[in-house]
């Protein structure tokens, strides 16, 4: 025989069960990205196999001659986010953009091959010297760039991939919590952001974040993504210091690009954001197997990428020089 504080309890505790069962995974949403098509999530990557690194086209880069922004070009909205003036827009193929102008635009494509070649993720990027935007009305920032009859001028375009949710900001991973940590993979991608320069490598830790996690919807698949390489090809250092698209100042850094080796680490002058995150803790061994990938790149690619993303002849000569010393320096230390 039950007796009645018994069937109390059990009354309690199925009680509890259900109310706790009705209560949406709030803070679960938050910390992991969702596949919203049923599709089950795939175990996070970060790098790729980028495969014969030599052959890669650094004319038109991760997007191809495919991908290639074709007009007309229609004003969707702008973009007030972030520091340089930004629209969104669509071209003739139906594809979504984003287009950029000021400082940014030389470097951020340029990098986006740099970054590509070495196995990493990043959306594909175009320069477009010139064009006309349809119903680009009423601008903000970007009415310095756009001309009344929708013309523009030197602008970055980055291709909005379709079908993938992304999680950024406060939601997105840092540098040192993330399920890379200590791997030749992520210790890599933090010597192609000393590489190119980069010192804004912020995290899910500031208020707006350059590190995202993409997760395509149909498939699950996750990517772990340093989505922004604007801050790059100039000077590393702090705020009244640094500089973007600059090559005599990055030529100026680069004799102290590597600056020894210690105790099977590689030691470089790197300085920015999160500095000791990106620089310490990377390995001889770390570089030697990021060398199997940017050590192929020809001094042709380099040049071919940096003349499609709108560098001058004297720019040019400069940056390809300046980005194979840089990369020798790398060898040296993985002999």
């Amino acid at each position: 025989m039950i007796s009645g504080r018994s069937t109390r309890r059990a009354l309690i505790a199925v009680t509890a069960t259900v109310l706790l069962s009705s209560v949406p995974a709030f803070n679960q949403s938050k910390k992991k990205p969702q596949a919203t098509s049923g599709a089950p999530l795939q175990r996070p990557v970060l790098w790729r196999d980028p495969g014969v690194v030599e052959k890669l086209d650094f004319v038109n880069g991760p997007g191809g001659t495919k991908h290639i922004p074709r007009p007309p070009f229609t004003f969707v909205e702008e973009d007030t986010g972030g520091t340089n003036p930004k629209i969104k827009i669509t071209d003739a193929s139906g594809r979504s953009w984003g287009v950029k102008w000021g400082s940014e635009v030389h470097g951020e494509v340029f990098a986006s091959r740099l970054i590509w070649a070495a196995g990493y993720h990043l959306e594909p990027s175009y320069f477009v010297q010139s064009g006309k935007i349809i119903g680009a009305k009423r601008l903000s920032r970007a009415k310095k760039y756009v001309e009344s009859d929708g013309s523009f001028t030197n602008a970055r375009f980055e291709l909005k991939e379709k079908g993938v949710s992304k999680a950024t900001d406060k939601e997105s991973w840092r540098w040192d919590r993330n399920p890379f940590v200590g791997t030749r993979e992520l210790n890599g991608l933090k010597v192609m952001i000393m590489l190119t320069s980069n010192w804004d490598p912020k995290d899910q830790t500031d208020s707006q974040s350059n590190t995202a996690i993409y997760t395509k919807r149909n498939t699950g698949e996750v990517t772990y993504v340093m989505s922004d390489w604007g801050a790059t090809m100039g000077k590393w250092g702090g705020v009244l210091s640094r500089e973007k698209w600059d090559c005599d100042g990055f030529a100026s850094q680069t004799k102290k690009f590597v600056t020894g080796v210690d105790g099977g680490m590689v030691k470089f002058g790197y300085e920015g954001k999160k500095q000791n995150e990106i620089k310490e803790g990377i390995r001889v061994s770390d570089v030697k197997w990021l060398l199997a990938y940017v050590g192929r790149l020809t001094d042709e690619q380099i040049r071919a990428g940096l003349k499609a993303s709108g560098g001058t002849p004297n720019e040019v000569d400069c940056f390809t020089t300046a980005l194979r010393d840089r990369i020798n320096q790398l060898r040296s230390t993985a002999r």
